[in-house]
């Protein structure tokens, strides 16, 4: 009932940039905090930065300054845009949004994800 969809990974050498963005679709009641999670093989997947639905952020330690997230309540997307980038930050991204359906508790619904590799 509910997709989210995201695009705009690739690979990229340090110090470039890429811009990731979600779009939710599907019976969609309330779309509540957004936020992109990234996650190596053999660990956890990690929160990089969250948005509210006012737009209050947070990030993880790791990427604040680098990376900025933002979101567009009208087209039901997120977006991550992300500059000088680290070896170390390369990952399979993953887009999360909290969303009510209609006639049922909200909850946590997960992207495919979309791979970022960065080289040195």
């Amino acid at each position: 009932q509910v997709q989210l969809v995201e695009s705009g990974g690739g690979l990229v050498q340090a110090g470039g940039s890429l811009r990731l963005s979600c779009v939710a679709s599907g019976s969609i009641f309330r779309l509540h905090g957004m936020a992109w999670y990234r996650q190596t093989p053999g660990k956890q997947r990690d929160m990089v930065a969250s948005i509210s639905t006012s737009g209050s952020t947070n990030y993880a330690n790791s990427v604040k300054d680098r990376f900025t997230i933002s979101r567009d309540n009208a087209r039901n997307t997120v977006i991550l845009q992300m500059t000088s980038l680290k070896p170390e930050d390369t990952a399979v991204y993953y887009c999360n949004a909290h969303i009510t359906v209609a006639m049922s508790t909200p909850r946590d619904y997960w992207g495919q994800g979309t791979q970022v590799t960065v080289s040195s």
